[in-house]
């Protein structure tokens, strides 16, 4: 019973450790923060998060395969309620949306534009987020050109990389104007020019 409370408290901790981790990596990027920063926010020593974390790297893999995971849950999720590609394609612009709006970056991107200094298991994790994304899309785009919903001038793996790019760049764009509408825009023309 003990032992059970015990790696449930672990469990919780090593929980929070990531929430803050995210957010700091998502406002400030991951060399923008220490595990100073996340001990003081949870009122621990660093020791401690070692014990969760060995190093930042475990760390920040741990965060990218955590935003990883839901962000295909997420994309799963479209799936399930959203019938018509281009309705899905709208649906995974507002998942960018969605985290711009709680003024933060998408987590991968922000590691994206620090990849050269991040540690090898971190790079490959981050590439592995990009991947499925664009598999995502270019499924979609697939589907809805086979349906007649989508036109593609070309192949619908360059169409869902120029989709993946230009969304994560609108919100790079748009973060220092705390502007949504200023995304919105980017995305809807970017979307609009798939569409029948």
């Amino acid at each position: 019973m003990m032992a059970s409370k015990q790696r449930s408290e672990a469990g919780e901790t090593a929980t929070r450790i990531l929430d803050i981790g995210e957010r700091l990596v998502q406002v400030r990027g991951f060399n923008g923060f220490s595990y100073a920063d996340v001990a003081s926010e949870l009122a621990m020593t660093t020791a401690a998060l070692h014990y969760h974390f060995p190093g930042k790297a475990e760390l920040g893999r741990a965060l990218i395969e955590r935003y990883t995971q839901r962000f295909l849950d997420a994309l799963e999720e479209i799936d399930a309620r959203i019938p018509g590609a281009p309705d899905k394609l709208d649906a995974y612009a507002a998942l960018y949306a969605g985290v711009l709006r709680g003024q933060r970056m998408c987590l991968c991107g922000m590691l994206a534009a620090e990849y050269q200094t991040l540690p090898d298991p971190m790079r490959d994790a981050v590439i592995a987020f990009i991947d499925a994304n664009e598999a995502w899309v270019e499924r979609v785009l697939s589907d809805g050109r086979q349906a007649g919903s989508i036109a593609l001038p070309g192949s619908a793996s360059d169409a869902a990389r120029l989709i993946v790019s230009g969304l994560e760049g609108a919100m790079l764009v748009a973060r220092p104007y705390g502007d949504l509408a200023r995304f919105d825009t980017a995305a809807e023309g970017l979307l609009s020019g798939f569409r029948r």
